[in-house]
């Protein structure tokens, strides 16, 4: 590792300190640097997953993630801690926690810095603290001014992560990595860094990677706000929307991103949206509109239900709770939402998963398959691929090739 990266002038027991590192976000990250010979070291407030990381498991689920965290640990170069006080024992400080929305869609721009001053005292000189997570545009400038603030020669950078969920452990190495930073040093430490994982280097400036993690999430999220209209628009009139989307992508490069129907969730796009609306004075049109059909989706699907159904009689099965296909990840999943509708509209609501190991309510599959009167695929886990009975299935996302929501 030192020789691939610029060292500073005074020795790190670790490469790199990973914070906020158990996550969903930071644990992949770490694993990939200590795949590539880094030692690497997490900081984390959560015991629980701090105990399983240290242990060699992960706490939750990521394809390919399971035996390289294992090797890492078993190799001492990846451990964890709850104790602050690891964050001066590296060189490279990344740090991976986001930026919320409240109650109102409104983000709050001081929750990394309300976080860096959390750790602050436990920084050195010589450090490079990278910003990986989706920031508010103009909070790597704060953060700047902060640690000039603390009297610490640190550079800072923001390199944020582009990885989607299920496919960590090759996307960090095969995807473009961003890499920003305001001296010529920084960028320079930063751009070292990443090379170890993949030797495609944007570099850009602060600002401009800030919207560039922005764009994309919010890009993606109006793509699938759109899928989702044109659904509702073949669903109202009887006709099979993914039928006519394989039609007119079949080798026809100018459509061949547009993505199928469904629940657009987890804990990103959305919030991001919002980041993006509010960071133009809530002048943002396209994402309020995508904002509306996306999250409108569950009452969509209850609605075309009711017209066909008497609900209040029924009970109501959900299978999958995730907020994405083969994933126990229930951040911002709009199969809660799903749930809280029908519990006021049917007489019942089942509900199962076989990822989600954090939720005690859900039941057995072949339970809420056996209870139910009607039967709806809210997450496109490939297990239902299999699924058979004589019951009505609401499938949106179409894994039963139905077409027709019921």
């Amino acid at each position: 590792m030192a020789s691939q990266t610029p060292t500073s002038d005074r020795e790190f027991e670790h490469d790199v300190v990973v914070i906020g590192g158990c996550g969903h976000v930071g644990l992949p990250l770490a694993i990939a640097f200590a795949e590539r010979g880094a030692t690497v070291t997490i900081y984390d407030v959560s015991e629980p997953a701090v105990e399983s990381v240290n242990a060699g498991r992960m706490p939750f689920d990521e394809p390919g993630a399971a035996p390289l965290l294992e090797r890492a640990v078993a190799g001492g170069r990846l451990s964890a801690s709850a104790d602050p006080a690891v964050v001066g024992t590296a060189e490279h400080v990344i740090v991976v926690i986001g930026t919320p929305v409240d109650e109102h869609l409104n983000p709050n721009q001081t929750a990394i810095p309300k976080a860096l001053t959390g750790f602050a005292p436990f920084l050195r000189d010589g450090q490079l603290l990278v910003l990986r997570s989706t920031v508010f545009p103009g909070v790597t400038a704060v953060v700047e001014k902060m640690i000039a603030s603390l009297g610490t020669h640190i550079e800072v950078a923001f390199c944020p992560e582009r990885i989607a969920e299920g496919k960590a452990m090759t996307e960090l190495f095969e995807l473009p990595q961003i890499v920003s930073a305001r001296s010529p040093r920084g960028m320079e430490r930063a751009s070292a860094l990443f090379s170890l994982l993949t030797d495609n280097i944007v570099e850009l400036t602060p600002e401009e990677a800030e919207l560039a993690k922005l764009f994309t999430n919010v890009w993606r999220y109006i793509k699938f706000a759109a899928a989702n209209q044109f659904y509702m628009m073949a669903n109202d009139r009887g006709l099979d929307f993914e039928r006519i989307r394989q039609g007119l992508i079949k080798d026809y490069p100018r459509a061949a991103d547009m993505p199928g129907a469904g629940f657009a969730a987890g804990p990103c796009l959305f919030k991001d949206t919002m980041q993006l609306a509010a960071f133009n004075n809530n002048n943002f049109t396209l994402g309020h509109t995508a904002m509306t059909i996306n999250e409108g989706m569950p009452l969509y699907l209850v609605h075309c239900l009711e017209q066909k159904f008497d609900l209040g009689s029924m009970t109501v099965g959900i299978l999958g709770m995730a907020f994405k296909g083969g994933s126990d990840d229930i951040r911002s999943s709009l199969s809660y939402k799903l749930k809280r509708i029908l519990e006021f509209k049917a007489d019942e609501v089942l509900c199962a998963d076989p990822y989600v190991k954090v939720d005690e309510n859900l039941l057995p599959h072949d339970e809420v398959v056996a209870r139910s009167d009607l039967l709806i695929i809210a997450a496109p886990h490939p297990d239902y691929r299999e699924l058979r009975t004589a019951k009505p299935v609401a499938d949106i996302w179409n894994v039963l090739g139905g077409g027709v929501l019921v």
